[in-house]
């Protein structure tokens, strides 16, 4: 069932990892998770930055303009599915260094099912002030942390000493894929396709 993961690893993490390694429900079905749950960042992300207001500091609230937000909101939907794709690709590709041997589709699992908190905190976006912005983002991102560390030693049918070393080689590869997301989109802004706000 799509999102049929979704209560367990928040419940019960440890077990559930068990549930999806024993099931394998294979590429289409991690895909349509992806696919549904990636759609909760933009979506919020465009309600608060066009019917709410982003507050800085002191001072009005900043609006950008409805095609301004939905450019960049079905932009943001694109990097953050390629960014679970690659995350896979790279936990696959760094497999065998750690002694392990999956199928693509196990590294795939791994990747959406850990990118689920951090996309599901957006929902924080509702209330759209910075400092409970960091808050929120840092809870989502410790969640989606621990829920690889959980995840790597069982998915990938490894000891968890070596679990550990190579989480937190995906936790790095995640960091760098993070940059170059930012880094593309302050490249796209330099081309004009940044952020156009309403008065």
């Amino acid at each position: 069932m799509i999102l049929g993961h979704l209560f367990g690893i928040y419940t019960h993490p440890k077990q559930e990892w068990r549930t999806i390694d024993k099931e394998h429900e294979g590429v289409t079905k991690s895909l349509s998770h992806i696919l549904i749950i990636a759609t909760l960042p933009p979506l919020f992300a465009f309600i608060s930055s066009v019917f709410i207001g982003w507050k800085i500091g002191v001072g009005q609230p900043i609006y950008l303009t409805q095609a301004s937000a939905l450019s960049m909101s079905i932009a943001m939907y694109f990097a953050l599915v390629v960014g679970v794709f690659a995350l896979a690709y790279l936990s696959y590709w760094m497999s065998h260094t750690f002694g392990s041997t999956p199928s693509y589709t196990q590294a795939l699992e791994l990747a959406a099912y850990t990118a689920t908190p951090l996309f599901m905190i957006s929902i924080a976006a509702l209330y759209p002030h910075i400092w409970f912005l960091m808050i929120a983002g840092l809870l989502g991102i410790a969640y989606s942390v621990y829920l690889l560390y959980t995840g790597v030693p069982i998915l990938m049918h490894i000891p968890e000493e070596r679990g550990f070393i190579y989480s937190s080689s995906i936790v790095t590869c995640g960091l760098v894929l993070l940059v170059s997301i930012l880094a593309g989109s302050v490249i796209l802004w330099e081309y004009g396709l940044g952020p156009q706000f309403s008065h």
